[in-house]
């Protein structure tokens, strides 16, 4: 692991919330009942479903960034596969939320992903401060 898997998973994650995307577009604009949608803008499955889209790509791009950063300094920084792994598993955190949404998981894959990325960012900080 050292950063071509982050972006490559980030860009695929990117691909599939920008889909997810386009349905809650269908939903908001086209499908029957859509005024029922609209109507449960603030609360409920509407409001978690636009969380987990743009948490999504906001992983997503986070492992682009990630990846490229560990790509480019893999030989001065600590901890680089520990940090590829971490932001990786960040991105289950926006699948959390839609397993939430559409099979009524608990929200522990939320929890896992979201401490997951956020060791990786400071990580990959403590591991920016030692570079000389």
């Amino acid at each position: 692991m050292n950063g071509k898997q982050n972006i490559s998973i980030g860009l695929f994650t990117m691909a599939l919330f920008m889909a997810y995307g386009f349905l809650l577009i269908y939903l908001r604009d086209f499908a029957p009942g859509k005024e029922e949608w609209i109507n449960s803008y603030i609360k409920g499955a509407h409001f978690e479903s636009r969380l987990a889209h743009v948490h999504g790509n906001l992983f997503a791009l986070l492992n682009i960034v990630i990846g490229y950063l560990l790509l480019q300094f893999n030989d001065r920084l600590n901890n680089v596969k520990s940090i590829a792994w971490l932001a990786i598993a960040g991105i289950l955190m926006p699948l959390g939320i839609l397993a939430e949404i559409y099979i009524g998981a608990p929200p522990i894959l939320v929890l896992i992903g979201a401490i997951a990325m956020v060791a990786a960012v400071v990580l990959l900080g403590l591991a920016f401060l030692k570079i000389r």
